[in-house]
């Protein structure tokens, strides 16, 4: 590499750079390495980072409940923001540990890779094998304080950042507290975290889910602030758990299909079941642990579901007329599936765990659900049958979509090549630094266009509101003009033809106004990007624009409002004589200039980056609101019409 004539630092050591010697070299002591690189333990430093403390707790305490020595889990949000998590498993030790000559407790609080799940005697079955996961949330923790019920005497310490401030401690147990446990509370540092908020929703739909893994497992989740408490208690486990996800779906078979069984050492439980919808819902987990990236169990699973599906049907004589052949995909439409395997020593990417890699696995699902699957179709031909017809319609629906596709690219449209008409394309070409904005309305877009910066956004009107992909397949979602010029400028393909490296934008910004319509149009084009393109959600590349809903303005004084709150302040601030409120119910309200400084501007604009922490749920709202079925969406707007804000009535 060629040094530059402003370059410092030079080899020949008479650059005038900083002194880099033995002396520059860190060496960060015990957990210092944890506060210094949070993200590189716990993902992020976001509410996402914030909730994975928890979850690494309750992992503890799940991992005793599946080592045979735990039944109930208790965890609170307590008035101060804190949380605590109680469990009745065998304790932490607390003995003196050989190698440091200190309790075990503080070992393993105070530690990295401290801890018994190393080897497969504590634990045969665990979803912490690192041994950093409690000592991470100690780190990021203004204070943690742990106690340990054992043989009538409670032991405990307190720690601050991480550090001890005394010794580990013992008194008896109070009168009538039997048994063993362990019970931590920690309040996450401000300093780590921007926000140190937990949310009760978010904690629930994580307890729920362990509840649902781990049959017969009590699980009691409260929240002290405003005095709510369930309780996630599942005696049928996984089918539970398929029959709740498909709760406002048409199932096609009212029982779902389950079969559970071990090899080498590898324990699968499969539960599924097919409804009338077309989109795939499947959620894998390894020791509990949701692999959101899925990993070989799940390669193995639709690799057996694909093959055992195909070779029914062709055993039946049901493909004799199918000219287009079977994908994964239509095998997979309507489908709703939670696939759990328990074993020793899974091998994760990553400390957070999204991804399974053991590659002896693959193979174990693909022979445990072939068999199940072919038991089930011979003993319940009716529901093969009626399987194999959805999955011929999703392949002749896909054959049409392919055809439209071919079609359209003789248009021009869907090729690479020629960009829709009413694209206006930025100047830059690195995906990046480039962002797209589909507006909603004419009017809004060429407002847009005007006040945008060229270099780098582009700008997409569409004309009303976008089909609802939740009730329609493929080939219809591809014969809307508006969605086909939303894939179009988006570059990356759908479906089969997807490729993420393609997207010319990495950042998409839903901007449209802040009215009843508008909130329509934006959970209508939610739902296309959630349903067909999950990935660019997964990965943050989906936003939401937040323009103002109030200017208030005195003389040459001017301040834009995000809700009523900021509104009176303002006025507050202003006084309220001679002042000037308007409330903006479109884009189209804004000139150029307002639109740019207000919505548009990195420096000063405010957007919400569209997340799914939580799969689950996420299909679950969209069921709910986008799907066929019309008593649920009643009940969920009765439930939360108190919780509606800026209403346009």
């Amino acid at each position: 590499m060629n040094a530059g004539k402003g370059d410092v630092g030079l080899a020949d050591g008479k650059g005038k750079g900083h002194h880099y010697d033995a002396t520059s070299i860190q060496v960060l002591e015990g957990l210092e390495a944890v506060r210094k690189r949070p993200a590189m333990y716990i993902g992020d430093v976001s509410s996402r980072g914030l909730h994975h403390l928890v979850y690494e707790v309750v992992d503890n305490s799940v991992d005793e409940a599946l080592a045979g020595f735990c039944d109930e889990i208790g965890v609170t949000i307590e008035t101060d923001g804190s949380v605590t998590v109680v469990d009745n498993g065998r304790g932490i030790p607390v003995d003196l540990h050989a190698t440091t000559r200190k309790p075990a407790l503080e070992v393993v609080m105070t530690t990295l890779h401290a801890g018994g799940k190393f080897d497969s005697e504590s634990y045969r079955v665990s979803g912490g094998l690192h041994g950093v996961g409690v000592s991470v949330v100690n780190a990021l923790a203004e204070w943690c304080e742990v106690e340990v019920l054992k043989e009538g005497v409670v032991y405990g310490q307190r720690y601050e950042r991480g550090k001890p401030t005394g010794p580990m401690g013992s008194q008896p147990a109070p009168k009538g507290r039997k048994g063993t446990g362990t019970k931590t509370r920690f309040l996450p540092d401000a300093r780590i975290f921007s926000d140190i908020g937990f949310h009760y929703d978010t904690l629930a739909g994580r307890l729920r889910e362990l509840a649902f893994l781990n049959s017969g497992l009590h699980i009691r989740l409260t929240d002290a602030r405003v005095g709510k408490t369930h309780e996630f208690y599942y005696k049928g486990g996984i089918v539970e758990f398929v029959k709740y996800l498909n709760q406002n779906k048409e199932a096609l078979h009212p029982r779902p299909v389950t079969f559970a069984r071990e090899r080498d050492n590898v324990a699968v439980e499969v539960s599924l079941q097919y409804n009338d919808s077309y989109v795939e819902s499947v959620h894998s987990f390894v020791n509990n642990i949701n692999t959101v990236e899925g990993g070989t169990h799940l390669i193995g699973f639709r690799s057996a579901l694909t093959r055992s599906l195909v070779n029914y049907s062709e055993r039946e004589g049901m493909t004799k007329n199918n000219k287009a052949g079977v994908s994964g995909e239509d095998v997979r439409e309507g489908l709703t599936a939670v696939i759990s395997v328990k074993m020793q020593n899974p091998q994760f990417e990553g400390q957070t765990k999204t991804k399974l890699g053991n590659s002896e696995v693959k193979g174990i699902v693909e022979s445990i659900v072939g068999e199940g699957l072919r038991e089930y179709f011979d003993e319940n031909p009716s529901v093969a049958r009626r399987i194999v017809e959805k999955m011929l319609a999703a392949s002749r629906a896909r054959e049409a979509a392919r055809k439209a596709r071919e079609l359209a690219r003789r248009k021009t449209i869907l090729d690479g090549g020629a960009l829709p008409g009413k694209l206006a394309d930025c100047s830059l070409d690195d995906p990046a630094t480039c962002e797209i904005f589909i507006v909603e309305g004419d009017s809004a877009g060429g407002t847009a266009k005007q006040g945008r910066d060229r270099r780098f956004q582009a700008i997409l009107p569409i004309r009303g509101k976008i089909l609802n992909v939740e009730k329609a397949r493929i080939d219809k979602v591809l014969a809307n003009e508006e969605i086909r010029s939303i894939i179009t400028a988006m570059g990356a393909g759908v479906k089969e033809e997807f490729d993420p490296a393609k997207l010319r934008y990495h950042k998409i910004i839903l901007m449209t106004d802040a009215d009843v319509d508008g909130a329509h149009i934006r959970t209508l084009l939610l739902t296309f990007l959630y349903r067909e393109f999950k990935e660019l959600v997964d990965k943050g590349h989906v936003y939401i624009a937040q323009p103002p809903l109030f200017l208030v303005k005195s003389g040459k004084e001017e301040i834009y409002c995000y809700d009523e709150k900021e509104r009176d302040a303002a006025l507050t601030r202003l006084g309220r004589k001679n002042v000037m409120v308007q409330r903006y119910k479109g884009l189209g309200e804004m000139n150029p200039i307002q639109l740019w400084r207000t919505t548009m501007n990195p420096e000063t604009r405010t957007l919400l980056r569209v997340t799914s922490d939580d799969a689950v749920e996420a299909d679950r709202v969209f069921t709910i609101l986008m799907g066929e079925q019309v008593e649920p969406r009643r009940q969920f707007i009765e439930e939360n019409a108190l919780a509606v804000r800026n209403l346009d009535v």
